[in-house]
């Protein structure tokens, strides 16, 4: 069989770079900044000779290995529109791994050091349990119906990337507005620009230009701070070589106390399933864009990106990213994948992580992510049959609760005047200006498996398969149970997991999802006693006939 010519590079690839460019970009920053709270500034020798420099070569490792597999893919399928699995740092886990973990490590032992071997443990764990959850994937995936992978995608699109980066863009209009008409029009309308130029460099282009230019002559109508040669000249300060270093010895020491990291385990336990979950439903995403990659190798590599990044000093996993069809239809292959970890690897070892960001706004690059976020949700409908549709409206709601219990969260830590903890002690199931404060934040614990459950639930429950909707329901009541969803508990302003093997902490707010767990296991009984056992065993979908046409095709 002749082989597709499949290249190295093609143009839509700088497309694809810069909007993977600025979303580990942001994740970056996010770590220089929030690791400063647990003692680690911005130029000590934990960020820029151990955490930075090991994620620099966990990115590197993965987008080189999804490049690799686009390439193998596209010989294998005799096809050159194949895309690589886009692949960065985990942002929930950044967030949930610093807060939850090396603050309060820190805080206890007022050590830097001690909150970052602790930060390895957790990235370690959570390689682990992606790793191992490799050889299970397959088995899941073929067991739940497209809808419910793809809703979980779609509501985590809707809050944490769409709507993120619409309010950055409105935030800055006189920045963020004019890059977004342009990538607007190159790719919506797929409009041709002069000299075949990527509208991703452009709108990088005029964004960046808008930011240092406009204050000068309109300064009246700009928000937030403005572009300094100045900021420049003083991240340009931490320039320097900072190669890889090991610090599996670090690990290792850490290891050797279990009395000291066991308690951890009910915050990266949880973390490291939904990585696994995550992953899963990103795989199946692709494929619902026509790239087929096979589940295991794909989720080992992920897995093993974030060992890597553990054994070379870093706190933070890294994972497939949401995005595979937004990527695809702006035209990128596999070029995007290695350019973007060649570039994290020279600016991680050289100490310019700040020089990028004090030269190009975020929000010159904002709308190419928006873009992305509303392909990924297009997809959830487009890639489902027809009759699936309402499954996948109903799996968005834990998601976008998610995103609302964020919201008010960091909305409070900022404001300061009353605490979530106070919210939630003064009445359970408060009502404050119109949102049900508890039941968003039942919703948003576990989000992940409740998008998908309750997807699955509703796509059997349309195909007449109760027993199947039963089974869902169980495994749903199971998970309540265990305290992996619904279940919480509140210390001040930060909401924790409250697994069922965990003590109570009875200075906090703590939440047992019982009742909920109950609820599920009527719908069991409901679905079985109305549906008169009538359905199939638990099969994957098969029937596609009302599907609408899938991306990539």
């Amino acid at each position: 069989m002749k082989h597709s010519n499949y290249p190295l590079f093609v143009r839509r690839d700088l497309d694809g770079f810069f909007a993977l460019m600025i979303d580990n970009l942001v994740q970056l920053l996010l770590i220089v900044a929030l690791c400063s709270l647990c003692g680690i500034s911005a130029d000590s020798d934990l960020l820029l000779r151990y955490i930075l420099p090991g994620a620099a070569l966990s990115i590197l490792f993965g987008n080189v290995f999804y490049a690799w597999q686009a390439h193998q893919l596209a010989k294998k399928e005799n096809r050159s529109d194949v895309c690589a699995l886009p692949y960065g740092l985990n942002t929930p886990s950044i967030l949930v791994y610093i807060f939850f973990v090396m603050i309060p490590v820190y805080q206890r032992t007022n050590s830097a050091e001690a909150a970052w071997q602790m930060g390895l443990l957790a990235c370690f764990g959570s390689g682990i349990i992606e790793f191992l959850g490799a050889f299970i994937a397959d088995w899941v995936r073929r067991l739940t119906p497209r809808a419910a992978l793809l809703s979980t995608l779609a509501g985590i699109a809707i809050g944490f990337i769409s709507m993120t980066f619409v309010l950055k863009i409105y935030q800055r209009p006189l920045i963020g507005m004019l890059p977004a008409a342009v990538v607007l029009i190159t790719l919506f309308s797929q409009t041709k620009l002069p000299f075949r130029m990527p509208g991703g460099l452009l709108a990088i282009i005029v964004g960046t230009i808008s930011a240092w230019v406009l204050p000068e002559f309109i300064p009246q109508f700009m928000q937030g701070s403005a572009m300094s040669t100045e900021a420049i000249k003083t991240a340009w300060g931490q320039w320097g070589w900072y190669p890889p270093q090991f610090a599996g010895s670090a690990l290792w020491e850490l290891l050797k106390q279990p009395d000291e990291w066991l308690g951890y385990m009910s915050v990266i336990f949880p973390m490291g399933l939904f990585n696994v979950i995550g992953s899963m439903q990103n795989i199946e995403s692709a494929e619902a864009a026509g790239d087929s990659y096979a589940a295991r190798p794909s989720m080992i590599a992920n897995g093993m990106g974030t060992i890597v990044a553990s054994l070379l000093g870093s706190c933070f996993p890294t994972t497939i990213y949401i995005g595979h069809p937004g990527w695809k239809k702006m035209g990128s292959r596999a070029g995007y994948s290695t350019l973007n970890g060649l570039f994290f690897l020279v600016i991680c070892l050289t100490g310019t992580t700040g020089v990028i960001s004090q030269i190009i706004p975020l929000e010159a690059g904002a709308a190419i992510v928006l873009w992305i976020g509303m392909v990924i949700t297009a997809q959830a409908f487009q890639a489902c049959p027809k009759r699936h549709a309402p499954a996948v409206a109903l799996g968005l709601f834990p998601a976008i609760a998610a995103w609302g219990a964020t919201i008010m969260q960091g909305t409070l830590l900022v404001a300061g005047n009353k605490t979530l903890q106070q919210v939630l002690s003064a009445d359970l199931f408060t009502e404050v200006n119109g949102f049900l404060v508890h039941g968003m934040v039942v919703m948003e614990r576990g989000f992940i498996f409740t998008c998908m459950i309750l997807s699955a639930i509703c796509a059997c429950l349309i195909d007449s398969k109760y027993r199947s909707a039963a089974i869902w329901s169980v495994i749903a009541a199971i998970f309540a149970f265990s305290g992996l969803t619904n279940a919480y508990e509140i210390m001040g302003n930060d909401i924790h997991f409250r697994l069922a093997f965990t003590e109570d902490n009875l200075s906090g707010v703590t939440y047992h999802a019982t009742g909920i767990g109950i609820g599920y296991l009527l719908f069991a009984v409901t679905f079985l006693i109305l549906g008169g056992f009538k359905d199939e065993p638990l099969m994957p979908e098969t029937e596609e006939s009302d599907s609408e046409p899938s991306l990539g095709h």
